[in-house]
């Protein structure tokens, strides 16, 4: 389970950077395939109510039965996860505007997807040298089921369906090198 958590922090990583180098375009004074950018930000946004929230609830739970002193940490590391959802909320609307050709300010824009990103990686930074450890150090392999059957039944199924609905950003998913963690 700790190792599908770890992927899935490869695979979060990989969207951020893809983002990323759509807001350096944006810098550029390039216009970015933003049709690309709305998948990526649907795609996180499904990403996160279908699988991350629910993981990240039970998991909280259980570190907080086992180690209680962790509390402050977990209720942290809910808090960052949760102000996250309003920024790519915000970015989301501003794409739509940008899609149906509405005057929107690229610099702004600009300015608002670097600040989600930041915020993004940080909370990643945050789950992999705070969080795991204390997974990897207090959970057994009884705990470690039960966070796997926290996934949603059809997490699979699901996956594969978004693979399916966001074909553009899985191509250029397997173009962009990986970055650096």
């Amino acid at each position: 389970m700790l190792t599908q958590l770890r992927q899935d922090h490869a695979n979060m990583a990989r969207m951020l950077h893809v983002l990323q180098l759509k807001q350096k375009a944006l810098v550029a004074g390039e216009r970015p395939n933003f049709q690309l950018v709305r998948e990526v930000v649907d795609y996180i946004l499904d990403y996160m109510e279908g699988f991350t929230i629910p993981l990240e609830r039970v998991c909280s739970e259980r570190l907080r039965a086992v180690v209680p002193e962790c509390r402050e940490l977990t209720e942290r590391l809910s808090s960052d996860y949760q102000a996250l959802k309003p920024r790519l909320m915000r970015l989301s609307n501003d794409i739509d505007m940008i899609l149906m050709d509405a005057v929107i300010p690229m610099d702004r824009f600009a300015e608002d997807l670097k600040a989600y990103l930041d915020a993004h990686r940080a909370y990643l930074r945050d789950e992999r040298e705070l969080l795991f450890p204390l997974i990897r150090d207090h959970f057994d392999d009884r705990d470690l089921e039960s966070l796997a059957q926290a996934l949603p039944e059809d997490a699979a199924a699901k996956l594969e369906r978004l693979q399916e609905a966001y074909p553009e950003l899985y191509a250029e998913l397997r173009e962009t090198a990986e970055p650096a963690a």
